[in-house]
């Protein structure tokens, strides 16, 4: 197993959601790419429920998730996002 980086995590998030507007990865492992936190943003979320976008993303990424200990995902809509502030880690 090559075992997921934050890197090979975004580059897949941005593969399976080409119509995502932002995308952040934040590796929440102390390093060692066992839990990771994503924000996505698209508009391909509107008019869905929080659990319907988790269970696409969960279902897009099945194969990184299973080599993760923890994963961790906010999703917005575009608009969503603009009235939320995300720090960068």
């Amino acid at each position: 197993m090559g075992g997921v980086s934050q890197e090979t995590l975004e580059a897949k998030i941005r593969l399976v959601i080409p119509d995502l507007t932002h995308v952040q990865v934040f590796d929440v492992s102390g390093g060692c790419g066992s839990m990771f936190e994503v924000v996505i943003v698209s508009p391909s979320f509107e008019g869905k429920t929080t659990l319907k976008r988790h269970r696409e993303v969960n279902a897009l990424l099945k194969d990184e998730i299973a080599e993760l200990h923890a994963f961790t995902q906010k999703t917005f809509t575009p608009k969503q996002f603009e009235s939320i502030s995300i720090v960068a880690a």
